[in-house]
């Protein structure tokens, strides 16, 4: 089974999120605006809870499939157990042949590679937090799983999460065209070790 057990760091642990996270995990996703603004909060909180039985059954259901251990996992502080935020993995499902590396095609057709992503509570943010817990799935996804690369996307704008991509070792490359927005700068990282 592709089960990604829990991993820990001496900071925090990366840990498959419970139904109880929904209140925790909705504030998170409210600080840095990824909230539905058109939704009151009682109704965002229902739809959190909905999405997070999804992200529960689909543990073991994908497991079960000997599918890639595609989404979200929380990040806990070890020392308070407070949750602060999450990191995973999904089907990035992008142009990549767009990419300098890949072949700098416009309107290149759509390919899928296993995408790294996080979010982290305002509070910590700035604290090598996102950096450590992404560095720990890779680990993982690397050396367990024998991942032979894994993508992070995000726009232009986003120098934070340039930062992370640079830390975690990403060569990063923007794309010359400036759509799709959430591909402007891909950071590739592949593993050395296949």
């Amino acid at each position: 089974m592709l089960n990604i057990p829990t991993l820990e760091t001496n900071r925090i642990l990366i840990r498959r999120f419970r139904l109880e996270d929904a209140e925790a995990y909705e504030a998170i996703n409210k600080a840095v605006g990824w909230s539905n603004s058109s939704r009151s909060e009682a109704e965002n909180l229902v739809a959190r809870r909905k999405w997070l039985e999804w992200v529960v059954r689909n543990y073991d259901g994908l497991a079960n499939l000997m599918q890639p251990p595609y989404g979200d996992r929380a990040i806990e502080l070890k020392a308070t157990g407070k949750l602060i935020g999450s990191v995973g993995l999904v089907s990035c499902f992008h142009p990549f042949d767009q990419l300098p590396t890949f072949g700098s095609t416009e309107n290149a057709p759509f390919s899928v590679e296993m995408g790294l992503f996080w979010i982290l509570s305002p509070d910590y943010q700035q604290q090598g937090l996102a950096t450590e817990a992404a560095q720990v799935l890779i680990d993982y996804m690397f050396h367990t799983l024998r991942l032979k690369r894994i993508v992070a996307t995000t726009e232009y704008d986003n120098v934070a999460s340039q930062g992370v991509m640079r830390k975690l070792g990403m060569r990063l490359e923007r794309n010359p065209f400036a759509d799709p927005p959430w591909f402007q700068v891909v950071g590739i990282l592949e593993n050395k070790a296949t």
